[in-house]
């Protein structure tokens, strides 16, 4: 990168950690999965396909604040960003959207385990509005992070603000499908979803390699480039390979 002021960077380079990596996946799976167990139990699919799919969303919930509160070193950092809700600040929009999907999530597992044994109606309703409360706040949960790296001044993201909440979301969908069939799911309907994310990113593929604009350089050349479009094949032959295994069954 060029210099400017006294031989200083124009950008300086992101301070992240391996936590937010990790949480942009956990926390992208987590809010997905919890839109499948939504959309599953109204649609009346199998049951232990909604009992999973709550189960990875509730996993997440739990996992994604650790992630967060070890990126910024002290929870009280996490807590402090509650203080105020801002509408047009992707940050505190997305740390109440966790806190209510974490509880939510969390609320509609552990309240689908009670009526196992008890049907109480309170319990029932709790269970219900807690799923709806999750499939919402986990929809926002898997695309605001795309508009949270997009508001920035570097310019491979702020060129693609508008791309990335799609990227993010299918890539959300697609790892909350590969979980479900990982544990055993062979839905049609969850494979035609994985198999419509891969389409969705893949296209999403094609229009950044064949925009010509130098600056998204990065997601082409060198170390980062690599790794892009390595992740796009093994996404594209992994979906390929499990939907040429499922026609031999």
């Amino acid at each position: 990168m060029s210099g400017s002021y006294y031989d200083q960077p124009l950008l300086k380079a992101p301070v992240w950690t391996w936590e937010i990596p990790a949480y942009f996946f956990v926390g992208g799976a987590a809010g997905a999965a919890a839109v499948v167990a939504a959309v599953a139990q109204a649609a009346g699919a199998s049951a232990s396909l909604v009992r999973d799919a709550r189960w990875i969303a509730a996993a997440g919930g739990v996992a994604s604040p650790a992630l967060l509160v070890s990126d910024l070193g002290r929870p009280e950092r996490f807590l402090n960003m509650l203080r105020v809700f801002k509408v047009r600040s992707p940050m505190s929009v997305g740390a109440w959207t966790l806190v209510a999907f974490s509880n939510a999530a969390g609320a509609t597992t552990f309240a689908n385990a009670l009526t196992r044994t008890h049907r109480p109606l309170p319990v029932r309703v709790i269970a219900n509005a807690s799923d709806v409360l999750a499939g919402a706040t986990g929809l926002v949960l898997s695309t605001y992070t795309g508009v949270l790296i997009g508001a920035t001044a570097i310019p491979v993201w702020s060129r693609n603000v508008s791309l990335l909440p799609i990227h993010f979301g299918a890539s959300g969908l697609g790892s909350a499908v590969s979980l479900l069939e990982l544990m055993g799911h062979r839905d049609t309907a969850l494979n035609n979803l994985g198999i419509g994310t891969a389409a969705v990113e893949t296209l999403i593929g094609l229009s950044i390699e064949s925009d010509t604009d130098p600056v998204l350089d990065p997601l082409k050349e060198g170390w980062s480039g690599r790794v892009t479009r390595l992740g796009g094949v093994f996404q594209v032959r992994c979906r390929w390979r499990y939907e040429s295994s499922a026609d031999a069954r």
